[in-house]
């Protein structure tokens, strides 16, 4: 199967003696049916030439962010929705210290900074300048960031040294991108349903109960699972969260409109109930607004189950049903006894109590609890939480598979 087939590369080429092995990946990624357009830094300029990458990639070759006929269509923003991947390759001591740090003063890193595709960076450098503990720091921000890293490897260098630093060859760097779009394909056989966000329950027209959650973590899931393929849909109660427009995104405030929404987008394969649904409901909400000096009690009612109701339907269940617990104590007791009663495949508990990973905190600390695995927990420390999105579905995936 040709991972390749239509798939758009984006290479970007920064100053380095490796750059002449940019023109043997355009030709590998072009023999195996893929569009490459290519960025050259300044520096680039002094190793390879545009009329070499013009004749392999047979397209324009980009070098200034402030050439008025790129930017009259605005290529910063352009050249990254176009692609499927972003790959620097060589990613060079400089560039990689620029967006290490955020830095965008030319067209290569204002690419990458308003990018939402994922990264890939070949680094190459001499030994001594990859062993600077600078050089190792930025590496180990950019992996926070997401960014994915080929190499380098260890071997003879042009400028005479021996060490680790050498560009990974092309042959390899093409099967690291290949091996990325394969996976993707695997989730490309799927389709997601998420939960997110907190629901309203009206007391009357301008009163309602909620709650604190911000919707992040589903967001964020939701965005995971569309970037690895799925096609997605993701039903939220009231957030002020932007969403990418390939996800079949469903606004809804109320529990009884997530469970109507939820039964509508079902069959899926793998559904994530991570919104804070309402356990309850006014029985009976006022038509019109409660004055002050009216007398108020408030008669509730439970709301529907939705994740209960999902998981013990077999006409409608899911492959994977996962489950969401905030929890204030005993996080593994909870967790556990929920796993239980909903009857649902896992429970994803965190501890909302605390702040650093509270409804509305980007950061997130969680353990898994499973029902049918060898493994019954598993503990995901803290990080942002789009990347705790991200080990969450390379687990769907190895589990959908």
């Amino acid at each position: 199967m040709n991972n390749f087939f239509e798939k758009k590369i984006l290479l970007i080429i920064c100053g380095g003696i490796s750059a002449y092995k940019s023109l043997e990946l355009i030709r590998l990624f072009k023999k195996k049916g893929a569009s490459v357009k290519t960025i050259l830094t300044k520096s680039a300029k002094e190793f390879v030439t545009p009329l070499s990458i013009v004749s392999l990639s047979q397209e324009k070759v980009y070098e200034d962010l402030f050439s008025p006929e790129n930017e009259a269509q605005m290529d910063h923003i352009a050249l990254s929705r176009w692609s499927d991947v972003i790959l620097v390759a060589p990613a060079t001591a400089n560039t990689i210290s620029k967006l290490s740090t955020g830095s965008s003063d030319d067209l290569a890193s204002t690419v990458i900074s308003a990018a939402n595709k994922d990264i890939f960076l070949a680094p190459a450098m001499n030994v001594r300048m990859w062993e600077h503990p600078s050089t190792k720091e930025n590496i180990k921000k950019l992996k926070k960031f997401n960014y994915k890293i080929i190499g380098p490897e260890t071997g003879d260098m042009a400028c005479g040294e021996y060490g680790e630093g050498k560009m990974t060859e092309p042959n390899e760097i093409v099967n690291q991108i290949e091996k990325y779009f394969s996976n993707l394909l695997q989730g490309n056989k799927f389709k997601a349903l998420v939960t997110a966000g907190p629901t309203r329950e009206y007391i009357d027209p301008v009163r309602f109960m909620t709650n604190k959650s911000s919707g992040k973590q589903g967001f964020a899931l939701a965005k995971s699972l569309s970037k690895k393929g799925f096609k997605t849909t993701l039903i939220s109660g009231p957030t002020n969260l932007k969403i990418d427009e390939d996800i079949n995104y469903i606004e809804v405030e109320t529990a009884d409109q997530m469970f109507k929404k939820t039964q509508e987008n079902l069959p899926v394969d793998v559904a994530i109930f991570s919104a804070a649904v309402s356990d309850f409901k006014i029985k009976h909400p006022k038509m019109q607004k409660i004055k002050k000096e009216d007398y108020l009690n408030l008669n509730l009612e439970e709301n529907i189950d939705i994740l209960n109701y999902v998981s013990n339907h077999n006409s409608i269940r899911p492959k994977l049903v996962i489950g969401f617990a905030a929890e204030t104590i005993d996080l593994k007791d909870n967790a556990i006894k929920k796993l239980s009663q909903k009857n649902c495949d896992w429970i994803i508990a965190n501890d909302v109590s605390n702040k650093q990973i509270g409804f509305d905190s980007d950061l997130n600390e969680v353990t898994i609890f499973y029902k049918n695995k060898k493994i019954n927990e598993e503990k995901l420390s803290m990080k942002k939480k789009s990347e705790i999105a991200d080990e969450i579905v390379e687990r769907v995936i190895g589990q959908l598979n």
